[in-house]
């Protein structure tokens, strides 16, 4: 008869699994054996919420489930941080947790807690495993809850004695079947494109929608055939590039000081599988005038008119409804907007100036915007793991995304850190791309260990960090509201040194023209390589964007 941990493998290949990120627990050691044996790739890594980032990762890259398999007890309680960042994200993140045995419930056994309880509130479905039997039916429905609708993740616990129990009586798993491809009605679309064909001044704001559709190619046509200015941000970073000819960069007003003289001159927005959140502002006057007519387009209907109201809102699946779009796009005669184009790049131009006038400093310590256009013009193609950190938003605002999956950020919940277990994942699940991860001093330290994941798993991840001896954005925040720090001080770590002790190759920057030689052997070393770079303290454009708004609250409350 086959155990519970059988049952589970074998529904594990059928759903065309063929990793599991994990950390090894008691309660797990008869489905990891099991999962060797049938050739499943296990990812062992150093910290259950690195587990479950790395996971989310590949589900994002796949816009499909992977999954996580962690131990019960603190294990489970660990890996809640990447379920909960998984579920801002929207990912198909399948978190599988073991537990205590079933038999000796309620006997205060060790590690014994409520896992399916907590992880409710941050999991689209959870349950847990009462017998063998019922293990391939819960599995196989976790894969089919996690991608129904607006993806997100899942939990299952599964108890030891569930695991390595036998039956002779399975639940089959139900069948995984392609998720129906939502498409709007024929008047919607007309009516957009009547909206879009007389406006003056249209943006259109691409978000992480068009990423889980696989709607670049079409979300390009349509621009190309309207001549609509475009920006983006989260996982629509790259799905058009930064180098397309109507791409105007990020949308985020904190990183793209474009958008701020932009957006309040725009008389219609069209937003493409993006919330109307607070990177834009919810909508509202401080970047966006209030006669200007909102168009939004989104698989999930309670995100239509949440937070602004809309001139039309559109649920449907955003490669259906830019197929739509073209083809009715083609019997229209559409605007140069040569005007409003060139003004657009203007601003482009002027913030990029103002950039560049930053890294005209070549002291020492390094400046961070000297550092990164000075590593723009040395990079390689490759796919970008950001954390978080003043060092990262100076990053994030001069480098150009244009590859597709290749701007992986921290999501919703600003879960700082995890930039390490995602570049992980995202090597995973490109193992023929390039991966460079940037990271500051204080991030790097919440997973630190992952290194060792890196190097034994043989990652050849290239990890730059910036090393200013301080948790940066904190340091600048409380120094300009309040006139002090505190807390926000860390040691100048050698970082290189502790890539070494792991088995990693490893260097240290302190000067400008040490940065090209030293990205070129990193990339051509096909090794974990670690970058340790000595910065300046240096206030972000990010930071300056939350500090005067926080100041405009703190007036606006006297």
């Amino acid at each position: 008869m086959p155990t519970g941990a059988q049952l589970f493998v074998e529904t594990l290949l059928q759903a065309g699994i063929r990793e599991l990120f994990t950390l090894v627990g008691d309660h797990l050691n008869e489905v990891l054996s099991r999962a060797d044996a049938a050739g499943i790739r296990i990812i062992d890594m150093r910290h259950e919420s690195g587990v479950t980032h790395a996971a989310d990762v590949v589900a994002r890259q796949r816009r499909r489930p992977a999954v996580s398999l962690v131990t019960g007890g603190p294990g489970h309680t660990n890996s809640l941080t990447g379920i909960a960042t998984a579920y801002l994200i929207g990912s198909p993140l399948v978190a599988v947790s073991g537990a205590a045995p079933a038999a000796g419930a309620g006997r205060q056994l060790f590690q014994v807690i409520d896992q399916v309880g907590m992880a409710a509130p941050v999991v689209k479905w959870a349950a847990q495993a009462g017998n063998p039997a019922q293990v391939p039916y819960l599995l196989g429905r976790a894969f089919a809850e996690a991608t129904a609708g607006r993806m997100g993740p899942v939990h299952l616990s599964v108890p030891a004695d569930v695991f390595e129990g036998a039956t002779d009586r399975p639940l089959p798993a139900p069948q995984l079947l392609p998720p129906p491809e939502l498409a709007p009605a024929p008047n919607e679309i007309e009516k957009a494109l009547d909206l879009l064909q007389a406006a003056e001044r249209p943006v259109v704001i691409a978000g992480s929608g068009v990423w889980w559709a696989d709607a670049g190619a079409e979300l390009r046509e349509f621009l190309a055939r309207t001549r609509l200015p475009h920006y983006s941000l989260a996982l629509g970073r790259g799905a058009v590039p930064d180098s397309f000819r109507y791409s105007m960069g990020y949308a985020d007003p904190a990183l793209n000081r474009a958008v701020t003289r932009a957006f309040p001159e725009a008389d219609l927005v069209l937003v493409l599988g993006k919330r109307i959140d607070s990177r834009l502002t919810l909508g509202g006057p401080r970047l966006f005038s209030p006669e200007a007519r909102f168009l939004q387009i989104d698989i999930h209907a309670p995100e239509l008119g949440h937070t602004r109201p809309l001139e039309l809102g559109i649920c449907a699946g955003l490669k259906a409804a830019l197929r739509m779009m073209n083809e009715a796009a083609r019997e229209r005669r559409w605007p140069d907007r040569k005007r409003w184009l060139a003004r657009l790049r203007r601003y482009r131009r002027d913030w990029l100036a103002q950039l560049e006038r930053h890294a005209s400093d070549s002291g020492a310590p390094i400046h961070p915007a000297a550092f990164f256009f000075e590593l723009k013009r040395h990079l390689p193609p490759c796919l970008y793991a950001w954390d978080g950190g003043e060092f990262v938003h100076w990053g994030r605002a001069i480098l150009p995304a244009n590859r597709p999956g290749g701007w992986v950020r921290l999501g919703p919940l600003a879960t700082i850190g995890a930039g390490l277990p995602n570049a992980i994942g995202l090597q995973i699940a490109n193992p023929r791309r390039r991966v460079l991860m940037i990271t500051g001093d204080g991030s790097l330290g919440f997973y630190l260990a992952e290194l060792d994941t890196l190097v034994r798993h043989r990652l050849p991840v290239v990890v730059i960090v910036g090393n200013d001896g301080a948790w940066g954005v904190e340091r600048e925040l409380q120094s300009a509201v309040y006139g002090t720090t505190v807390g926000c001080e860390l040691r100048r770590s050698r970082y290189d040194r502790v890539m070494q002790a792991f088995g990693g190759k490893a260097e240290r920057i302190t000067r400008l023209e040490q940065i090209g030689p030293a990205v070129q052997r990193a990339f051509a070393s096909g090794e974990p390589y670690l970058l340790n770079v000595e910065i300046r303290p240096a206030r972000s454009p990010f930071s300056e964007w939350v500090i005067q708004r926080k100041k405009a609250a703190g007036a606006a409350n006297r």
